[in-house]
């Protein structure tokens, strides 16, 4: 692939102030870039950078696997193919912890708080009015959680048996529950889902898949719970982007691509979930066979607990 090197572009604002911005520029050969004081605007085949150096990741954390605290660094599945960008960019990844609200609406890399969004985060039609989505980078499905031997193997059980079912708030997986009829009661965040599950708040709770197989791999949770079915709901991971920025979604599809084709995505991804990618998952399923997510988390044993995404 072409390397790519960097240009300072500055830009006067007023009379006395001066702000810099980092422009990354695709070069067909192999010459390195320069400083340069002159103005300059990015063109189709540049990418400019909120915070000099730096590709700024807004996320959501806890959410592990995908992203969660271990020590003072965030790691997880995302922080690894964003570094994948980051490399290609020749700069280095700083994560922004922020609402999930604020990243699924745009309104954090509309404010300029980060370049991409990288959050477990479902490309939906609504979520498209307000972002630009890369390739899908990640097959999802949703599953159910339940005490064991509830006897639930389907949403038809859920409602035959007239289990309160519980759901995370702004999520798909609520979006799904509900096209089926259901009503749930809404949890602000995924620690407070499984809570209400773990107290009897809900009898059934609807969570994205990995999650739910993270928190399995918990002694704690695995010893009274499991994962009684799978829904497949044709869900797809993008990393989401300023409306505007066709210039950082062109490497961050290009990106993706040369992963998947040259090995480097199927290694991170057995490195979070234990699997190769397309594993069947365990559990029943409730609707078509999914084949996208499962296999343990290399960080499953700890203490972290999803909070948002899907």
């Amino acid at each position: 692939m072409a390397p790519w090197s960097t240009y300072r572009q500055a830009a006067g604002i007023g009379a006395a102030a001066l702000a810099t911005v980092l422009v990354v520029t695709a070069c067909g050969s192999g010459s390195g870039g320069s400083d340069s004081g002159a103005t300059a605007t990015p063109g189709p085949n540049t990418v400019a950078l909120v915070n000099g150096s730096k590709i700024t990741t807004c996320t959501n954390v806890p959410y592990e696997p995908f992203q969660f605290n271990q020590g003072d660094k965030v790691v997880g599945f995302d922080v690894d193919i964003v570094d994948l960008v980051a490399k290609k960019l020749g700069v280095t990844q700083d994560i922004v912890d922020i609402d999930f609200a604020a990243i699924k609406s745009g309104a954090a890399l509309n404010a300029r708080k980060c370049d991409v969004a990288a959050a477990g985060m479902t490309i939906t039609d609504e979520r498209k009015k307000n972002l630009l989505f890369s390739d899908p980078y990640f097959d999802a499905t949703q599953a159910l959680m339940a005490k064991k031997g509830s006897g639930v193997t389907s949403l038809d059980d859920v409602k035959a048996k007239n289990l309160k079912l519980g759901a995370q708030a702004s999520t798909t997986g609520l979006d799904y529950v509900k096209r089926k009829g259901f009503e749930p009661i809404e949890f602000a965040d995924s620690p407070k889902e499984l809570l209400g599950l773990q107290t009897g708040q809900a009898d059934v709770i609807v969570q994205d898949l990995p999650v739910v197989l993270t928190w399995l791999k918990k002694p704690d949770v695995g010893a009274k719970f499991e994962q009684v079915a799978s829904l497949d709901t044709g869900e797809q991971y993008g990393i989401g982007m300023k409306k505007d920025n066709e210039a950082l979604k062109k490497v961050v599809d290009e990106v993706l691509a040369t992963a998947k084709s040259d090995g480097t995505y199927n290694a991170i991804y057995k490195k979070w979930f234990g699997t190769e990618p397309g594993a069947a998952a365990g559990g029943a399923s409730d609707g078509a066979s999914d084949g996208a997510t499962t296999g343990e988390s290399p960080a499953a044993t700890g203490t972290e607990t999803p909070a948002a995404g899907s």
